[in-house]
């Protein structure tokens, strides 16, 4: 059974596996804070509607609140634990039913099962959010095994903490000029898709977003990571067929298990 993936940009992706719905990081703001949206249409309507939504820590452009309460009455949305405590917008959010998860956690959604698991990333809500919580990501278990990393650092456990895998969404980039402590580039990521071994990868969480007033200011950092993550990936890791997809792209994947 194929699994199909659509990239909207930055973490924001559609997972279809099994006739189920997945939304990971919603964010569909044109201008977030000092960020403004220089690649890609914001996604349609229809990129809201999901059975559940997977959001891997508090950042703003990871949990953004105004993109979550844009999405359909009921749907589910797993949030890291903590979460309503240190953003307490997500506790006027009564439409959708939120269930907080931690690192080991596994959620029944129909036929597949959603397991939590480690992110080596600054998981408080910035810029000086006093409540922690974990960040993390998620392994979808269906037709498929499909990693989404969400915001990771590349950590020695790593294929052992996410497990075999069929698909992986890895980050690349960022939003800015420098990536600091706890992300991965072009080239982290290619090691981590040498750790991980998944039949096939797409390359996120880059290109979408960049700073007002800084266009002119190293462009190379916004545009190349996907590429680079192609060129990369071909060389650590030649085995993973990676699709590097355009704003609204998808991608449909055979899998035999």
């Amino acid at each position: 059974m194929p699994v199909e993936i659509t990239w909207w940009g930055h973490a924001t992706c559609t997972i279809e596996d099994s006739g189920i719905r997945l939304l990971t990081d919603p964010l569909f703001a044109r201008r977030l804070a000092h960020l403004r949206r220089r690649r890609g249409a914001p996604p349609p309507p229809e990129a809201r509607h999901a059975d559940l939504v997977l959001v891997s820590h508090l950042h703003a452009d990871h949990l953004h609140v105004p993109s979550l309460a844009g999405l359909a009455p009921g749907t589910r949305l797993l949030v890291p634990r903590g979460a309503p405590r240190a953003v307490p917008a997500l506790r006027r959010l009564h439409q959708l039913r939120i269930t907080e998860v931690d690192v080991g956690d596994e959620i029944p959604v129909g036929p597949l099962v959603v397991r939590a698991v480690p992110a080596r990333h600054d998981g408080r809500r910035l810029p000086v959010g006093p409540h922690r919580s974990p960040a993390l990501g998620y392994v979808v278990e269906g037709a498929a095994r499909t990693y989404f990393a969400g915001d990771t650092g590349l950590f020695d456990e790593m294929a052992e903490a996410v497990g075999p895998v069929d698909v992986a969404l890895l980050p690349v980039g960022g939003w800015g000029p420098h990536l600091g402590e706890g992300h991965l580039d072009a080239g982290r990521a290619a090691l981590a898709l040498a750790l991980l071994s998944p039949r096939s990868a797409v390359p996120v969480h880059y290109g979408t977003y960049w700073p007002i007033g800084m266009d002119a200011v190293r462009p190379h950092e916004f545009h190349a990571p996907g590429e680079e993550f192609v060129r990369l990936a071909a060389e650590y890791a030649p085995r993973v067929a990676v699709h590097r997809l355009g704003h609204g792209e998808s991608v449909r994947l055979e899998v035999a298990r």
